[in-house]
Order: C-alpha cells, then sequence, then structure tokens
C-alpha cells in the first residue's frame, strides 16, 4: 500500500505527560501549600495509582461503582471527562478540596506536556514529503494550544478531538472524519498509536496502524523514526 495521509494519537504518542509527582508540586506551589517530602511522595503515588492524571497511567484498582459508568465514557464531553478525572482524584486526600480541580486544569496547560524527541522531526519530514497529517484523540478538552506553544502547529492539517464530535476511539466514526478532513481514503491511511484497543479501531476502517510504546519521554527518544521507513 501507499501512505498518502498520517494520522497520529497525542497523549503517548507524539507528547507525554509531565510526571505524577511535578503535577501535584505544581498545584501546591500555585496554591502556596507545604507538604512534608514523605506525605507529598505518597500522594503522588495514590494519585498515579488511581489513574487521576489525564494521560498518565490507567488505575491500577477497580473503579469506585459510581465512577465505572462516567468513566467508559470520559472522552465524549468535556464535562464528562472532567468530572471522571476530579471524581477519581478526589479518592486521594489532598490539604485543601479545591486542589483536585487545580490538578485537572494544570493538566490542560502547555507546560504540563512535552514531545517526544522525535516528534518535531517526523512530522517535519512529513511536511516536506507532502504527506498530510492529522490528530486523532480521545480527550476532554482542547489540545491545539500545547502543539503551538510546542511550535508543532504548523505540521498538523486538522485535529479530531473526541469531545468535539461526541465520538470516541475505537469507534471508526471519528477516524472517517479524520480521513475526509485529509481528503485521503482510509487505506492509504496510517494511524499511529500507543492503545491498541482504542487507535486500533482504525483497522476497522481499512486503514494501516502502526504501535508506539507509550513510555516516558527520556525513555522513547527515536520511537516514532519508523514511521517514515513504512513511507517507503
Amino acid at each position: 500500500m501507499t501512505i498518502k495521509g498520517v494520522l497520529f494519537d497525542f497523549s503517548g504518542t507524539l507528547f507525554r505527560i509531565e510526571p505524577t509527582e511535578s503535577w501535584l508540586r505544581a498545584i501546591l506551589t500555585e496554591a502556596h501549600i507545604t507538604l512534608p517530602e514523605p506525605e507529598l511522595l505518597r500522594a503522588a503515588e495514590r494519585l498515579e495509582t488511581v489513574g487521576a492524571q489525564a494521560g498518565g497511567a490507567h488505575p491500577v484498582e477497580p473503579l469506585p461503582e459510581d465512577l465505572a459508568a462516567l468513566w467508559a465514557v470520559r472522552d465524549r464531553s468535556s464535562e464528562a471527562h472532567r468530572a471522571a478525572f476530579t471524581g477519581v482524584s478526589r479518592q486521594v486526600p489532598l490539604p485543601d478540596p479545591r486542589l483536585h480541580d487545580a490538578l485537572y486544569d494544570r493538566h490542560m496547560t502547555p507546560a504540563a506536556w512535552r514531545p517526544y524527541p522525535d516528534t518535531a522531526e517526523v512530522l517535519g519530514a512529513l511536511r516536506e514529503r507532502g504527506v498530510p497529517v492529522g490528530v486523532v484523540s480521545n480527550i476532554g478538552w482542547d489540545l491545539r494550544p500545547v502543539f503551538r506553544e510546542h511550535g508543532l502547529d504548523p505540521y498538523v492539517d486538522t485535529y479530531l478531538l473526541s469531545y468535539e464530535h461526541g465520538i470516541q476511539k475505537p469507534d471508526t466514526r471519528l477516524f472517517a472524519l479524520a480521513c475526509d478532513a485529509l481528503a485521503v481514503a482510509p487505506r492509504d491511511t496510517l494511524m499511529v498509536g500507543d492503545d491498541r484497543r482504542a487507535d486500533g479501531g482504525a483497522a476497522d476502517l481499512g486503514c494501516a496502524v502502526h504501535f508506539v510504546d507509550h513510555r516516558p519521554v527520556t525513555e522513547r527518544p527515536d520511537g516514532l523514526r519508523p514511521v517514515l521507513d513504512l513511507l517507503g
């Protein structure tokens, strides 16, 4: 097959959210709240275990019954996304209840995200080759400012965000909208992501699919470069 367009997932594929400890430290600093170091580290570890950070680790433990149904559809609207993640976060006691919303707000800021080391290189190479690029993300907020802040927005031709359409991956309708926006047939499109279930849904539409590992930025220096080889 000839690849004429490439779709990328956002979190864990092109960008990675900051470590949970840094995330918590940032909002405590902003709130002028000081925690003893052992207490801060325990809270950060617990937040990670329950899956409170969007873009971070998935919940390790079963979700409370009142959150499970909401969690399943969290990416279909901004309201559901905030309610799901702040609901999970509130399982972890913090010095001020308002910190849970502050944590959610923090994760939506460009400062909370770092592109993988080869993101700019690969997106730039695709632009040079004339291959259109789309970002298809299960998300509850507008990630475009993250791309603009990191100078990567010029490389992206379209954004298909689940909350803007009320559709979340692996639903093939979201991938179909992305292919239409790029004016590329699914059979000529490559979807690149880190989630075999969500991103793998593109295969049901006829797209080729390539997976990368969802790892910290420092541990995945060149995970995206094979995408260029797939174009031939």
